[in-house]
């Protein structure tokens, strides 16, 4: 009761410390104190209005709409009041009155602001609105001022990701001792009434009223350290979505009815409870007849030797991949070669990244390969279209970074009469292979193309006219396609969204032909607004939520089914997805931050997994269809299987997370994947970057800017140097920095030199700062 007694002291009426200590008063219980309380202790008059103006002083801080840091919260708008369902979280730190006395005021100011960002942060993420900051604790809602259809859910999110990031908020203010914090949180869902209760402009601090705000600050106050405790309502709104423990029901101070607790003890480990008909087969092609016979029409004038270009857009989960997968279906007993090239938004800058990649995978080059092995692989590749490789060969094996030794003699050529042979290479290579065979050129996702991918395939295109190749660009929207065939035929389609009818028959496929009711297909189509992808994955959901039992052939509903159980989005859906694979959630959160495409190898080295329990997850992952495997040589490689589930699951990572995954990828590859700072520096100057070591991350930036510029790629050495000059300049000033700057300027005037020419005012610019540095 030490703390009890000080704080007396401070106001003159320690007289009392032994009477406090005697009835168990404490700090927590302080404000709850009442003038019959004070009376009944045998306090005069005068000592209760003392006291009971102290405790009104520590109510008033606790109700300042700041925090220690003085951050100004974002108003509420403007709104008449309004009755609906909110779900209102209270969150505490654990015995911060202990904390004050062990850290100077200062430094208590400093680590509860840490601990608030934190939090601030995570409720942010989910969209939710902190309406008050409470000392050392905040309210937050979830659903006003912008409701979500899963904000119970949303709000139990944010409540275990709040705990989990405890142990990286302690390793944050390991400077002030060592310091053990924890939270409290209480979440509970009912109706409110909220917004401006008494007129315009006169409300406080977004009023709410209602049963719902005071039983989630009587839920926190009973809460153990690090634990999370929800309302019965909050429970049945988000069943299946997480593990409980139910706490029977509870009396709490201030509510009328005993209330039944539960509490959140982790994401529910949770297997698919659906497995489709095909396995990892993709589902027919519907609604896409049309699109397909034109595509057959170009391949039919191609075969012939009339070669074509079709420009293919559409929205993310339109199905312009599996148009094309359709298409190599339909001809794949005409005899021809196809050829797969995946661009990559971490490969914007990495020249001719898809080519390389697609002659490692066709030549079967593994990185445990000795050199003469890799380069006897390139020859053989090459051979396929022609015998005559004395030329190609030196420049193909350079462009891989694999050294000829005494081979082949010395390139001995300009940096960019290097690159423009290596171009022409790569064509003449297609072109001979094309006299063998007809060519069927895929190439994806060219809106994250690099430069140099660009310009090889805008050559191709001049060439193609005459040969048996038909060349399939796909893209997004918002990529603008200046692409002109110069006299190869042009084709552009762009891939619009499906119509109810075609929506019914993708149901009927991914349910194994099984009908929903009526009314939940009306739903889905409703909800999905005519996008392929987002039809098929939530129809899955729904198949796999446990609330559908098959009757003679059909599903019905156990019962009514809410509207929270279906996700609104596809980012919503395939979150859920990820949750339900359990432990595999977290592979797949590692592998998207390696990338769309990421090898066994690596990610066995990321996860604390063994190889069996890798191995189960992977399994779970693939049977969910979220990725899908492919076995080159002497390694698996695992690919998302839509750009898009490798968005949700890197996203679904706290920013904090990402950054040490990130960091945790740099460090891996440097030490047991040296071959990718060799050949490919800047994947590592990404990784570091985003994991937060920017002075490492210049150094690789740089190096991946001179390696582009030895391989005659002068624009993708221009980016590097560029985002090399990025980082420098979030990093403190030091005469180190500006000697990096001054290099990485010079260099950047080079690769400029060789884009634009020595009379670019750029050129001058990169030299004048240059100099001005080596001036300071």
């Amino acid at each position: 009761m030490t703390e009890i007694r000080r704080w007396l002291e401070q106001h003159g009426l320690e007289k009392y410390a032994d009477v406090f200590a005697e009835n168990d008063i404490d700090l927590e219980v302080l404000p709850d104190l009442t003038d019959d309380d004070l009376r009944e202790l045998g306090m005069s008059l005068g000592h209760r209005k003392k006291l009971l103006k102290a405790i009104g002083l520590i109510d008033q801080q606790k109700s300042e709409p700041e925090s220690p840091s003085n951050r100004s919260l974002s108003p509420l708008p403007e709104r008449e009041a309004e009755h609906r369902q909110l779900t209102v979280m209270f969150c505490d730190l654990v015995d911060s009155t202990g904390l004050s006395h062990q850290l100077d005021p200062e430094d208590l100011r400093t680590v509860i602001k840490t601990v608030q960002d934190a939090w601030t942060s995570i409720v942010e993420r989910y969209e939710g609105f902190v309406a008050r900051y409470m000392g050392d604790g905040l309210l937050a809602y979830f659903g006003y001022p912008q409701a979500h259809e899963d904000d119970a859910e949303r709000s139990v999110r944010a409540g275990l990701d709040m705990v989990e990031a405890m142990n990286d908020i302690n390793a944050q203010v390991t400077q002030y001792g060592d310091l053990k914090l924890s939270v409290r949180i209480g979440i509970a869902t009912g109706p409110v009434v909220v917004g401006d209760l008494v007129g315009a402009g006169t409300s406080e601090e977004s009023p709410v009223l209602g049963e719902t705000p005071n039983l989630a600050a009587r839920l926190q106050s009973i809460a153990e350290p690090n634990s999370l405790l929800i309302s019965d309502d909050t429970h049945r709104l988000t069943a299946g979505q997480f593990r409980y423990e139910e706490l029977g029901e509870q009396t709490l101070k201030g509510i009328s009815e005993p209330s039944l607790v539960w509490r959140v003890i982790s994401e529910a480990e949770v297997e698919s409870r659906f497995t489709a008909l095909h396995g990892t087969q993709l589902t027919n092609l519907v609604g896409r007849e049309e699109e397909l016979d034109l595509l057959l029409s170009r391949w039919r004038r191609a075969r012939e030797g009339e070669g074509q270009l079709i420009l293919l857009s559409g929205e993310p989960g339109i199905g312009k991949s599996r148009l094309s997968e359709a298409l190599a279906e339909c001809i794949k007993g005409d005899g021809y070669i196809r050829l797969r090239l995946f661009c990559s938004p971490y490969h914007v800058n990495s020249a001719l990244f898809p080519v390389i990649s697609q002659i490692r995978r066709a030549a079967g080059i593994s990185s445990s390969d000795s050199k003469d092995d890799k380069l006897n692989k390139v020859e053989a590749l090459l051979r396929r279209g022609s015998d005559k490789i004395e030329t190609s060969a030196p420049l193909i094996a350079a462009l891989l970074s694999i050294p000829c030794g005494t081979r082949y003699p010395v390139l001995h050529l300009t940096p960019q009469a290097q690159r423009a042979n290596t171009l022409e290479a790569l064509i003449e290579h297609l072109e001979n292979l094309s006299a063998t065979q007809p060519i069927l050129i895929v190439l994806e996702d060219i809106h994250w193309a690099d430069p140099t991918t660009i310009e090889l395939f805008r050559l191709l295109t001049e060439r193609i006219r005459d040969l048996p190749i038909l060349l399939l660009i796909t893209f997004r929207p918002e990529y603008e396609s200046k692409w002109s065939g110069h006299g190869t035929p042009v084709t552009s389609l762009t891939l619009t969204r499906l119509g109810f009818d075609h929506g019914r028959k993708m149901i009927e496929q991914v349910t194994g032909g099984k009908r929903l009711p009526a009314d939940l297909v009306e739903r889905i189509l409703v909800k999905t607004d005519g996008v392929p992808l987002f039809v098929e994955e939530l129809t899955k959901t729904i198949l796999e939520s446990g609330q559908l039992t098959e009757q003679e052939g059909e599903y019905e509903l156990t019962g009514a089914l809410p509207s929270l159980a279906i996700p609104t989005t596809l980012k919503d859906s395939l979150m859920a997805r990820l949750d339900r694979v359990a432990s595999a959630k977290e592979v797949a959160q590692v592998g998207s931050v390696i990338g769309r495409r990421f090898s066994h190898e690596l990610l066995s080295s990321l996860t604390p997994l063994n190889e069996e329990e890798l191995a189960q997850a992977l399994a779970h992952l693939i049977d969910a269809e979220l990725i899908f495997r492919q076995v080159s040589v002497s390694r698996s490689i695992y690919t998302f299987k839509h750009a898009l589930v490798q968005d949700t699951a890197y996203q679904s990572l706290l920013r904090l997370r990402r950054q040490q995954l990130h960091a945790q990828i740099a460090q891996v590859m440097e030490t047991d994947f040296s071959y990718v700072a060799e050949q490919q520096p800047e994947v590592l100057a990404h990784h570091l970057t985003e994991g937060g070591q920017l002075e490492r991350a210049v150094e690789y930036w740089e190096r991946a800017g001179h390696q582009a510029m030895a391989s005659s790629a002068s624009l993708e050495a221009k980016r590097h140097f560029d985002k090399g000059l990025e980082v420098i300049g979030s990093l403190a000033e030091s005469n180190e920095c500006k000697e990096r700057e001054i290099r990485l300027q010079t260099a950047l005037a080079g690769a400029l030199i060789n884009i634009k020419g020595f009379a670019a005012g750029e050129v001058e610019d990169a030299y004048i700062r240059a100099r001005d540095l080596c001036a300071q």
